[in-house]
């Protein structure tokens, strides 16, 4: 008999521990979608437990359901239409007051909720204690202790929810909330009323809507009540009920519903929470007095970056080192075991060459994503985003702005979208075209190739001065867009500073290995087939006619090689010899293909920034994925093997005498990539979120920037006298 399928949401307000609960229920099994209809980033996990198989689905965390963010909608939105069995509400115990209003909000939805107590140990810690079986009575919903971070009370979640859906839970029942028997009263009449609406049928609960009526909740109305005259009649009967309450209190009726609420969390604390709560944040404000101090802050906030970037260069030197070495294996076997050939070229110049060079940096991406996943779930990032906002907002940037910001070091795309939590257009919009500037982790791969390659030591200091030029770019690019397109006032900030908690080694990996994962589909997808079509483009059509005769001049060598007794350094200088001729056969084959007449048509362009035409196809073909840089120049550079027939990496590659890269022409490509347009990717959610016009103005701002950027650090370098 096959096992029954329940879906279970969860939901809960950020700083919860609803990721780790998430993790914990899932473990690996888990995917990363859009919800239907937008492009808001959703996780779904699986797991099955006593016969069911579980669908899991992490709501995005909200402090409410009032649908003013498109956060909020998107959670509103997934418990109506998709209406999942059970909701795991997720508290924090030591915050049980602020984390109820969101609960409160669930109750009115009648969805069957079962309240997660977690962070418990930090409760108990501080003195707090809970009255759980009064708690249960009185919300009418089961109620579970668990300590995320560990994993502990996950099996008692599990049961609560499958006794929930067996309807073995005698406290189960959709318990009403209170807002005052006047409020009260009103519900009641006006529910009545919706129950005779004939319209209303897919509503989940009458009197849900007629608090969302009495609110003023506008989508709503649409939402469910589609009949124009049931509509009119509803409307009068609102305004009639909206005007006795202003009669009677002076307020909205918004106001008191809220006040409402309040008031009956505020009720079930005195039942519940039986001794006066402890001071959880005693120790986190010792802390924040250092961290969050207005002098010391920054210096200690860029001494963590630095630290992150140096770990990510230096430790990441070793695995890169053997990641190198298997490709090299690799390349050699498969050219040892495939016939010499157009196939043997394909794979071995094409596939293994790009996706090679691409690979080599997966240690340093997953470094990094290390330290900032340590940094989320330490609470010092929350931190940084309060510390920043002083900065920011004399600049004209939001506060709140920060949070994708940050995001953006990861990945631009889903930071785009982070962007709908903010309420004001101008802050959106504004930030929107800022996110760019921020270095994702495929950027990342370039910095560091390239710093290895030329800066040796100061590699790390490289790419800290790298990522710092960003976020001055953004400064200078929010100046002017303050002073020219957006010249509003900004909103105030507010935003909520967790504790300090000390992160689980498995949470830490498990953020990290969910980027690093979506870095290793891109190589087994985009990247390999970028690879195999940029190397078709330098393979295809072959020259009609070379420079020499290369074929008869390389035979006649390897003749002699055969043929004669010759000393140790003759055969060494016979072998050299051979292998520059193969190298510039191959550099003439190369430049008069399709993909050299691309690179030498641009010439004009790049060459005042010192860029030859190989680094300016890398550039093009960085339009679709920052990744596709590297695997571009592990094609057009031919690693695989040197002048010496030893196996050589595109870092020796680049450094070659022939390809004349100095360190001044590496910086200056270095600011070109870190400015101009991240990916496709990037470009396709702009458009969603912020229209054609924004996307244009993007990509032309961006080109314009990376260019002239670039042109000032090469040409004013060699001013200097650098090279």
């Amino acid at each position: 008999m096959a096992n029954r399928k329940i879906r279970i949401a969860l939901a809960g307000n950020p700083n919860s521990g609803k990721t780790s609960i998430f993790n914990a229920l899932t473990g690996a099994h888990q995917k990363v979608g859009n919800y239907p209809g937008v492009t808001v980033e959703k996780r779904v996990g699986f797991g099955s437990y006593n016969g069911y198989d579980i669908e899991f689905v992490d709501l995005p965390g909200t402090y409410s359901l009032n649908a003013y963010s498109t956060d909020e909608k998107v959670a509103r939105d997934y418990l109506i239409d998709f209406k999942p069995d059970v909701v795991i509400n997720i508290v924090d115990s030591g915050n049980l007051e602020r984390n109820l209003y969101l609960t409160t909000q669930l109750l009115e939805l009648e969805c069957d909720i079962i309240i997660d107590l977690n962070m418990w140990d930090e409760a108990q810690r501080m003195g707090i204690h809970i009255d759980r079986a009064k708690l249960s009575r009185l919300l009418g919903a089961p109620t579970v202790t668990t300590i995320g971070h560990r994993g502990s009370g996950v099996r008692d979640l599990l049961q609560a929810a499958v006794d929930l859906v067996e309807n073995k839970h005698q406290d189960h029942r959709h318990a009403p909330v209170s807002y005052g028997s006047h409020i009260d009263d009103l519900v009641v009449d006006l529910t009545k009323n919706i129950e005779k609406c004939k319209s209303c049928g897919m509503c989940p609960s009458r009197r849900w809507l007629a608090v969302k009526l009495l609110e003023g909740d506008i989508q709503t109305e649409s939402k469910f009540i589609k009949d124009s005259s049931e509509l009119d009649k509803l409307q009068k009967s609102i305004r009639k009920k909206v005007r006795h309450v202003k009669r009677a209190t002076g307020e909205d009726p918004d106001v008191i519903l809220t006040d409402g609420r309040y008031g009956y969390i505020s009720g079930i604390m005195k039942e519940v929470v039986s001794h006066k709560i402890g001071d959880r944040m005693k120790q986190s404000r010792q802390i924040d007095a250092v961290l969050t101090h207005r002098l010391l802050g920054y210096p200690i906030f860029l001494f963590l970056i630095w630290l992150i970037f140096q770990a990510t260069f230096v430790l990441g030197s070793y695995p890169m080192e053997w990641i190198e070495a298997g490709v090299a294996v690799l390349s050699n076997a498969a050219d040892s075991v495939i016939p010499d050939g157009f196939i043997n070229d394909l794979i071995v110049d094409g596939a293994i060459a790009g996706c090679g060079a691409v690979l080599v940096f997966l240690p340093n991406i997953m470094i990094l994503f290390l330290g900032i996943a340590a940094l989320e779930d330490s609470g010092y990032m929350a931190r940084a985003a309060f510390l920043m906002d002083r900065l920011m907002h004399a600049l004209g940037l939001h506060g709140k702005s920060f949070i994708p910001m940050i995001m953006g070091f990861g990945c631009n795309v889903p930071a785009i979208m982070a962007t709908r939590t903010l309420e004001s257009e101008r802050d959106r919009i504004m930030t929107i075209l800022l996110i760019p500037l921020m270095s994702c982790s495929a950027r990342l791969a370039v910095y560091v190739l390239f710093a290895g390659a030329f800066f040796g030591a100061m590699a790390g200091n490289v790419i800290f001065g790298i990522y710092l030029l960003g976020i001055a770019a953004a400064v200078g690019i929010a100046q002017i867009l303050r002073k020219t397109l957006f010249r509003q006032e900004v909103a105030p900030f507010v935003m909520e500073l967790p504790p300090y908690r000390i992160p689980t080694i498995k949470s830490v990996f498990m953020h990290m290995w969910e980027r690093a994962s979506i870095y290793l589909k891109k190589i087994g997808g985009i990247i390999l087939v970028a690879s195999v079509v940029i190397w078709l483009m330098g393979y295809f059509p072959k020259p009609d006619n070379y420079s020499q005769d290369f074929d008869s001049k390389i035979e006649n060598l390897q003749t002699q090689l055969e043929t004669r007794a010759i000393s140790q350094a003759e055969q060494q200088r016979i072998d050299n010899e051979i292998s520059e001729l193969k190298t510039t056969k191959s550099s003439e084959e190369i430049q008069k293909s399709y993909i050299g007449k691309i690179g030498k048509g641009i010439v004009p362009v790049i060459e005042p920034l010192g860029f030859d035409w190989k680094l300016g196809v890398s550039l093009i073909t960085g339009f679709v994925a920052k990744e596709i840089v590297i695997s571009t120049m592990g094609v057009l550079y031919q690693i695989g093997e040197g002048a010496d027939g030893e196996s050589q990496g595109l870092t020796d590659a680049l450094k070659a005498p022939e390809n004349n890269i100095s360190p001044l022409k590496s910086l200056a490509f270095l600011v070109f990539v870190l400015l101009y347009t991240p990916c496709v990717g990037t470009i396709i959610a702009i458009k969603r979120e912020a229209g054609l016009k924004i996307m244009i103005l993007s990509v032309v701002y961006q080109m314009i920037l990376a260019w002239s950027m670039a042109f000032v650090f090469y040409q004013g370098g060699k001013l200097l006298g650098f090279n």
